[in-house]
């Protein structure tokens, strides 16, 4: 039998011979994963809806690397409507080109592949992905990312007897698409439809607020083990409590920083955040246990079905789960309480990161602020005859050329660069209006959250110092109360409803960056900038060009080649020019030996 049954053949598996020869050479290892995107039918709240499944699977498969990896993904948009992934956390150092939003990438059209390529520059931890447009994540798409410390890197705990990750949120029955078309329309959301966990509905721990026959999730665990839970909210809106009944939560990291380790009973994990605990299975099993994520800071009494419930089953359990669930805090009422727990939260300041210095070698409370901005949100108005959120009173409009492909090819006009620093009193307005960072600089950002609903945070390309959190409005007097010494660096936080929450970020990552709302309906109805920082003396050392398969649309349009349905051998090299020409020579050398 020939080996080879045509030339076509010999040379797709020559590159892949010479790909995978490449990668395991590299300095730095290369993991790569194909995504499609596509629909499916499920019925995690009993009724049938069709929701975004990842490799036909929903939620998506996990994306498991290590500090300093290189990632590449293939993703193949069979959905009927433009796609783009982004990977809130990871901080593409350098390469804005890979961030998966409007503001610097055109969109994924339908039937088409793209391929992402980046690396995990010095970041270890918890986080998740999802696609970024037009309510997409209502219905699907999203999937773990971990990623693990080097083998030379000591984390601060025992090693764990094992790793299981949640993926909880808040759902709707009703897909992106109506979802989108009621905000559209001018109304709200209202109120979910339920809480899932892992894409799977509640245990029916009662048989009048929950359905018989739903599936569920079953964590299954040895008794006197302790286990790695990362938890990570991937839902619409809704701040979520998470507990586990008769377990304590050993809080150790969120967002990629190991955090001082304390116990919580319950913990709140809002829109868009991850955080890592640690469980010691040190009851007596006499049942199964709850696990629970339920609705935080709404009237409790009329979400009671806005509740996600597992089980926890231990190997010698001597039976199912029964009973109420574990009571929620009780602080509903009492807002200062309700603020305890994030202000408790502090780095460790002795463990090592990424890299081997400690995580509290980066002394930021010694570091002079270059700039300031308080960026102050507003309950939803009309603006132009049309529902509208804001950020300093500007609805952000998305441009169609994104702003730094823009700059490179001389399109004026695709963006403004005077977004203020403060509130302005003038009417409120439609823009696309971005901050003008300046590189190296030290920013103060204060989140002023005069809506009524709780907010998250997310600034892309960054994490910050969460150095302070407070009721009423914020002024520099507030700065006395800054915690300069061990605040928790993370990408995602929390504001709430009458109050304000303070970080500090250091500029060092060149590129076009996105600092929005996680809260869907917000961030679709336009509450959300970017930051642009340029090295004044760029040499291509501090920002990565363009990829070769960089996407054209807008103004650009008329440069774009089609590109259709592509191998991942091909989809690989074109995401990673750079190794052209060692596949190259691998691939003659690899000719020579099949010769």
């Amino acid at each position: 039998m020939a080996l080879f049954h045509s030339s076509s053949t010999s040379l797709f598996l020559l590159i892949h011979i010479a790909l995978l020869s490449t990668l395991s050479l590299a300095a730095d290892p290369t993991v790569s994963y194909d995504f499609k995107l596509s629909y499916i039918t499920v019925s995690p709240l009993g009724v049938p809806q069709k929701v975004i499944a990842v490799n036909g699977q929903f939620p998506g498969p996990l994306v498991n690397a290590t500090t300093n990896n290189n990632v590449v993904i293939n993703v193949r948009n069979d959905l009927d409507e433009n796609l783009l992934m982004t990977w809130p956390g990871i901080q593409m150092r350098r390469n804005s080109w890979q961030d998966g939003v409007l503001g610097t990438n055109c969109p994924i059209p339908p039937n088409w592949d793209w391929t992402y390529s980046f690396q995990l520059k010095d970041q270890i931890g918890s986080f998740f992905y999802y696609p970024s447009l037009n309510l997409q994540r209502a219905s699907g798409g999203f999937g773990p990312f971990v990623i693990n410390n080097r083998a030379i890197i000591q984390i601060p705990f025992a090693q764990p007897d094992g790793d299981f990750v949640l993926l909880i949120g808040d759902w709707y029955t009703r897909n992106h698409s109506a979802l989108r078309a009621d905000l559209d329309s001018g109304k709200d959301l209202g109120m979910p439809d339920g809480v899932l966990i892992n894409g799977k509905g509640p245990y029916r721990y009662n048989t009048t607020l929950v359905p018989d026959g739903l599936p569920y999730e079953t964590i299954k665990v040895d008794p006197g083990k302790t286990y790695r839970f990362r938890v990570h909210n991937v839902g619409t809106s809704t701040s979520l409590n998470f507990r586990i009944q008769g377990h304590n939560l050993l809080l150790v990291e969120t967002e990629g920083h190991y955090t001082v380790q304390q116990n919580f009973s319950s913990f709140d994990i809002h829109v868009g955040q991850s955080c890592s605990f640690l469980v010691t299975m040190d009851q007596n099993a006499t049942s199964d246990y709850y696990i629970v994520a339920s609705a935080r800071f709404v009237n409790e009494s009329l979400w009671q079905k806005v509740t996600g419930v597992g089980i926890l089953q231990y190997s010698n359990s001597k039976g199912s789960a029964t009973g109420p669930l574990p009571e929620a805090p009780s602080d509903i009422y009492n807002q200062w309480s309700a603020m305890n727990q994030p202000k408790a939260i502090r780095q460790n300041t002795t463990a090592s990161g990424a890299r081997p210095n400690p995580q509290g070698s980066f002394h930021y409370g010694s570091i002079n602020v270059t700039d300031t901005y308080v960026l102050r949100s507003l309950p939803p108005s009309t603006i132009d005859g049309k529902l509208r959120a804001t950020l300093n009173g500007i609805s952000f409009v998305n441009p169609d050329t994104p702003m730094r492909l823009a700059d490179l090819n001389q399109v004026k006009g695709s963006y403004k660069l005077d977004f203020p620093s403060e509130p302005l009193n003038r009417p409120l307005r439609r823009d696309t209006s971005v901050i003008n960072a300046t590189y190296k600089g030290f920013i103060e950002v204060i989140l002023q959250n005069n809506d009524t609903k709780m907010q998250s945070f997310h600034m892309n390309g960054y994490s910050f110092f969460v150095v302070g959190m407070d009721w009423g409005i914020w002024s520099e007097n507030s700065r006395g109360s800054y915690n300069k010494w061990d605040s928790i660096s993370r990408c995602t936080i929390e504001v709430y409803p009458g109050g304000w929450t303070a970080v500090l970020a250091s500029l060092d990552n060149v590129g076009i960056w996105n600092l929005r709302v996680e809260n869907l309906d917000r961030w679709y109805l336009g509450q959300e900038t970017y930051m642009k920082i340029t090295n004044p003396e760029e040499n291509g050392e501090t920002e990565m060009a363009p990829p070769d398969n960089v996407l054209f649309c807008g103004a650009l349009a008329s440069k774009q080649k089609d590109l259709g349905h592509k191998d991942s051998a091909g989809s690989i090299l074109q995401g990673n020019p750079n190794l052209f020409f060692t596949v190259l020579m691998a691939v003659c050398a690899a000719v020579l030996v099949f010769s």
